[in-house]
């Protein structure tokens, strides 16, 4: 019998292993090998992603069951059925952090570095009473605003993410009947308070612990009944109808404004909440039994950053890492005539970003460039790729910038950022309609004695130069003749209606990249039935398309044996007879966050190599226009095959999918070598730089190769 591929037996809903890749954070948070303040950040980063989850995914599966749409997932779930299962998985993993914050961190803290979060104010001593009584009245007490709800003042808006007190209040004397009041904890003053005395320890309150403490202050006629912080969460979901908005700057800045008024689809109390109260909340807010999140400790455990923050500490944290020079452009002369020698990869954080900035600093300034094309997806809050592109608008240069205003979360940055370079002089394009420009590119032309020479950056991330030092990505600079042909064609489809024949090099979406990726998977299949070498290797944040998974599924049938590195979702299927038991599938979840693309094809010894901004995911191929470019030089692909091969063999931050389900496990290291790909490939950056230039002693000029810190949250847009 013919083997369907499309089975949705064979499929993992895409929304469950999201869940699993933030247990693979909270694993990391348990791992008693990471150094301590690390645990925290990854603590941090679990509930920020939730946060982030529940806002777009889960907001995404409320929409449908709001508009009756009742199709099934690849998975044959209804979104009815899928959001029951998510809440239930995402119960779980809620106790499972806190489980791990109250039992592991916090004793950790207070044991090791001498920090202690006091949970409860009425643990405090007499001086700390004193003292947290006065910081109150000084200081927390003028900001705060008390709000009550009765006849005359209705429920009030409850922004989206804050943390609030909520109280059971009685007008003293007067009445039996209860009312409720709530009170905003203000964002505007730290979290966490630091309690005076102790040289050796340092214990912590919580702001919301002194408000709780100091509530009847607020309310100096009624009788406190209880009082218990809550905090929600909105639907930050929205669609905007491009084809049918006038200006479509002025629609986002309008629809980014209604996130504060979203739906409310998850409500965060405090374990042990008055009954009555919690019926309040419910009720007002509108939230169903399965969206309560009871939680037992401090509500939102984004606080662990603000821990990790603290002064001091320096040997629970790892070492902050310095990317490397890449040698290539640490030589004499323009970075125009270090391009024109050949085509330079960078592999990010481990090298430094600053040839991508100095390139447009150069363009800018330099008199022979005549124009700067780039795409902006999301940018750092003072970027200096701004500022040179502003120069060059200064300078008369031609710059034409698409600055992505549909970037989830970043619209308010990127709106600002528009504005700008448009006072600049700046010509600012916002894509095509219904789709968002996800891809990362940039063309500089420039005139030269022997004519006009087209120069292309092309990378798998943002150019963002706070990010670069965080996320793993790639960047190519080339002045390939038929890359710069292609890159005219890219702006030119962008900014009017020129769409080209066809392509030299480059492979876009929406249109001709997936039909590409099939057909490099389909010939793989091929010479594996014709006894040729077959092998397909592939990197990428996410993989649920699922045409790309079918087809690996068939390649996979007749002997292809496939390799994958999948940071996060992932929703095919390893170890099925017949089916995908040549697949392997590995995530990593690090101290960078694993972010390029890179895609390998043995094609019967003659490889090919290619990078790109896109997942295999039903947006990035069919609903973005994305870019994807092959690596020609033999010593560049060498370079990247080493990434792969390196990666395949970590057992430190890699998690292995195991067979026939969603569940990851760690390797096997009894007897092993432990392999760390991260600290490798920051080894390797500096041995690079330093055999290439050998630095004086005392110069300053040699780096160690020390690791970073931090995972950024994971970017569901």
């Amino acid at each position: 019998m013919k083997t369907d591929f499309y089975d949705p037996k064979y499929y993992v809903n895409r929304e469950i292993s999201w869940v699993q890749f933030d247990h693979r954070v909270l694993n990391e948070a348990k791992n008693k090998r990471q150094p301590l303040f690390e645990r925290l950040k990854f603590m941090s980063i679990v509930s920020s992603n939730l946060d982030e989850f529940f806002m777009v995914r889960v907001a995404s599966l409320i929409d449908m069951i709001h508009a009756d749409y009742d199709k099934k997932d690849i998975a044959g779930m209804k979104p009815k059925k899928q959001l029951e299962a998510l809440l239930e998985e995402i119960q779980l993993l809620s106790k499972e952090q806190y489980s791990a914050f109250n039992r592991s961190l916090l004793p950790a803290l207070r044991e090791k570095a001498g920090v202690e979060l006091i949970s409860h104010h009425e643990d405090l001593t007499p001086s700390e009473q004193s003292f947290v009584d006065r910081y109150f009245k000084e200081t927390v007490y003028p900001v705060l605003t008390p709000m009550a709800v009765d006849l005359s003042r209705p429920f009030p808006l409850i922004r989206n993410k804050t943390l609030n007190i909520g109280a059971v209040v009685r007008k003293k004397g007067i009445s039996d009947d209860l009312e409720f009041a709530t009170v905003q904890v203000p964002a505007v003053l730290d979290r966490l308070v630091l309690l005076p005395g102790r040289s050796k320890k340092q214990r912590i309150i919580l702001l919301e612990e002194v408000i709780e403490r100091n509530i009847s202050k607020l309310f100096l006629h009624y009788d406190i009944i209880c009082a218990y912080p809550y905090r929600i969460t909105r639907n930050g979901d929205f669609t905007i109808q491009e084809d049918g908005a006038e200006d479509l700057l002025k629609e986002i800045e309008k629809q980014v404004k209604k996130r504060q008024r979203g739906e409310a689809i998850r409500l965060e109390v405090e374990d042990g909440i008055d009954k009555r109260l919690l019926k309040f909340l419910k009720k007002e807010l509108k939230i169903e039994d399965n969206a309560v999140f009871k939680i037992d400790g401090p509500l939102d455990l984004t606080l662990c950053m603000k821990i990790y923050g603290l002064s001091g500490y320096n040997e629970f944290r790892d070492k902050k890492h310095n990317p490397a020079p890449a040698p290539e452009f640490e030589t004499p002369g323009s970075i125009f005539s270090k391009i024109r020698k050949g085509d330079i990869m960078l592999h990010h954080p481990y090298q430094s970003f600053m040839p991508v900035v100095d390139f447009i600093r150069q363009a800018a300034t330099d008199p022979k460039v005549l124009a700067i094309k780039q795409t902006l997806y999301r940018v750092s809050g003072n970027s200096p790729i701004i500022a040179a592109l502003e120069q060059a608008a200064y300078n008369d240069k031609q710059v034409t910038v698409l600055v992505e205003l549909k970037a989830r979360f970043d619209e308010e940055n990127n709106i600002e950022w528009a504005k700008q370079l448009e006072k600049a002089g700046v010509h600012v394009i916002y894509g095509l309609v219904g789709l968002k420009t996800h891809s990362k590119i940039t063309l500089v032309v420039r005139k030269e004695d022997t004519g006009i020479r087209r120069y292309v950056h092309l990378g798998t991330g943002n150019y963002n130069d706070a990010t670069a030092k965080l996320y793993t990505d790639i960047g190519l600079f080339t002045c390939d003749e038929k890359v710069g042909e292609d890159a005219t064609a890219v702006f030119n489809m962008l900014s009017g209606y020129s769409e080209p024949e066809g392509w030299n090099d480059l492979i876009l979406a929406p249109i001709w990249l997936k039909d590409r990726f099939l057909e490099l998977i389909s010939r793989e299949a091929k010479n594996a039935r014709a006894g040729k070498k077959a092998h397909i290797m592939a990197k990428m944040n996410s993989l649920c398309d699922p045409d790309i998974i079918a087809a690996l599924y068939a390649a996979s049938s007749v002997g292809v044996k496939i390799d994958l590195i999948v940071r996060g979702i992932c929703s095919l299927k390893v170890g099925i007879p017949g089916v995908s038991e040549n697949i392997t599938v590995r995530s990593i979840v690090g101290t960078f966050l694993e972010h390029s693309r890179i895609f390998y094809f043995e094609n019967g010894g003659k490889s090919e190599v290619y990078c790109g901004s896109a997942d295999w995911m039903p947006r990035n191929l069919e609903r973005r226009v994305e870019i994807v470019f092959p690596i020609k030089d033999k010593n560049l692909q060498a370079q990247l095959l080493h990434i792969l091969d390196v990666e395949m063999k970590d057992n430190i931050f890699a998690s292995i999918l195991q067979p026939n389900s969603c569940q990851y496990l760690k390797p096997d290291r009894r007897g092993k070598k432990a392999v760390n790909s991260q600290e490798i490939f920051v080894t390797e950056a500096c041995e690079k730089y330093e055999k290439s230039f050998k630095a004086p002693e005392g110069s300053g000029r040699r780096f160690t190769p020390v690791m970073s810190s931090g995972i950024p949250e994971e970017d569901l847009n």
